[in-house]
């Protein structure tokens, strides 16, 4: 999905309150340009095997790497939903026929998986806020329904999980073998596939947990604002953005021809098709290797799809140099990252509540938060994106807490707008709590030009 399409879709992930306002590859997990392992010029097909995010036997990831005398506080992941059904079908063509049961004998598979059906298959009672208690466990649909978990969305999620307790539980004893509801923070949109994704994972993590310690608190929004959703400005930079992205599309006229050219294959108006945004049908059977749709008038193909994720690449790479895109992301990734903020300086005074968090979201969630954190280059999240912040004690000086941030394995703390230069003043390789505070309380205001001092009244001045 593209930064329109994601934008488009998060229009009706905010509440309405707010809108007041199988293919095999070398899954490569690099988020910034690679001039040695990657093409030399951006190939769409490549970004597209990155975006899939197959599963694969072992990755390698920095996660929990950090000098002998550092003690980790506490972790706060967020990820996207893994690998799902398309939301749109491509017009005048069949369903994708797609299984999104869970069985161990279909690829890709993972150990734990007949034992997590299994165990969610027990989670009928389980405590979960209103109205998370109505919605699935797990994927189970012969033909999936729109937007469903896939049984690979599940594999990478309890591979996620997996990873994550072999350095946070294993290696770091982030938690004590007693652990209580406290110390989890679990939430999520309302969403089945974001609800599983996060079940997987967690089942990753901690494998056959105690239903009664497990809560799950529902966002309402995909920017998990919380109670701060109602931001007037914000809204105005996403419909600048918006205008940005149409405009550019205007431009692209292989894009129109490419478009026109699929419309007359299916027997539908270039507006209709362009409407049901045929991209996500076709990044979903590109992802499972399920060939393109065909009619008596011809074969939507490999071209038609390599002409439309260029375009994307092309829009993400004008959002970076307009910059419209960063105030949207300023004023939408603040509340999440303030609460974070606020969970890291409790952890560093002592409490021991909320030691791991696990945020289970959207694109639409993790793109604003890296634009925001001025991780220009990183790229867009795919299926089963995580984006981590860990917290860490300096023993030999325990007053001192530090920070590490990590995307998709990789430690990306110095490639931080609020962290670039620490590195080079101090020999320590992660950034100071302060930093990020500062950041988070003060600088991200700054940023925006606008003189304001907090959220309130950043989202209520007069638009620039």
């Amino acid at each position: 999905m593209n930064i329109l399409s994601a934008l488009l879709l998060l229009v009706h992930l905010i509440p309405v309150s707010a809108a007041k306002n199988g293919v095999t590859s070398k899954n490569r997990k690099r988020i910034m340009p690679d001039p040695v392992t990657e093409p030399p010029v951006t190939d769409p097909v490549y970004e597209a095997l990155l975006y899939c995010n197959i599963p694969r036997v072992a990755e390698r990831s920095m996660e929990g790497h950090a000098p002998h005398h550092f003690k980790l506080v506490s972790v706060h992941v967020f990820i996207r939903h893994g690998d799902r059904y398309p939301l749109y079908v491509i017009p005048k063509t069949k369903r994708p026929e797609i299984d999104c049961t869970l069985v161990a004998n279909r690829k890709p598979y993972h150990p734990k998986l007949e034992a997590f059906v299994s165990h969610m298959s027990k989670g009928s009672g389980a405590s979960f806020e209103s109205p998370l208690h109505s919605l699935p466990l797990y994927p189970s649909h012969q033909l999936c329904e729109m937007g469903e978990l896939t049984q690979t969305g599940v594999v990478q999620h309890l591979q996620n999980g997996q990873l994550l307790r072999d350095v946070y539980l294993k290696k770091h004893k982030l938690l004590p073998s007693d652990w209580s509801t406290e110390q989890l923070r679990l939430e999520t949109t309302g969403k089945s596939r974001t609800l599983q994704s996060g079940l997987a994972l967690l089942y990753g993590f901690l494998p056959d947990f105690d239903w009664k310690k497990i809560y799950f608190r529902h966002q309402p929004s995909a920017l998990f604002c919380s109670g701060n959703c109602y931001c007037p400005l914000r809204n105005q930079y996403l419909e600048k953005e918006q205008r940005r992205q149409y405009l550019l599309r205007l431009k692209n006229r292989q894009l129109e021809r490419t478009y026109e050219e699929m419309a007359r294959i299916v027997d539908t108006s270039t507006k209709q098709l362009r409407a049901a945004n045929p991209i996500d049908a076709m990044l979903c059977l590109f992802c499972h290797n399920v060939s393109f749709p065909c009619t008596r008038n011809g074969c939507v193909n490999m071209e038609h799809f390599k002409v439309i994720k260029r375009h994307q690449i092309e829009d993400e790479s004008e959002r970076r140099e307009k910059k419209l895109y960063l105030g949207y992301a300023l004023l939408g990734a603040h509340p999440i990252l303030n609460q974070t903020v606020g969970r890291m300086r409790r952890a560093a005074e002592g409490w021991k509540e909320e030691l791991f968090a696990l945020s289970s979201a959207h694109d639409v969630t993790l793109a604003p938060i890296l634009s925001a954190l001025g991780l220009t280059e990183a790229r867009f999240p795919r299926f089963a994106a995580r984006l981590i912040f860990e917290l860490w004690q300096d023993r030999e000086k325990p007053g001192e807490h530090s920070v590490r941030i990590l995307y998709d394995g990789v430690d990306v703390t110095f490639h931080t707008s609020f962290c670039q230069d620490h590195h080079k003043r101090s020999p320590k390789p992660m950034c100071p709590l302060e930093n990020f505070v500062r950041f988070v309380k003060r600088d991200m205001f700054v940023a925006l030009g606008s003189g304001s001092t907090n959220y309130y009244d950043a989202c209520h001045r007069e638009g620039s």
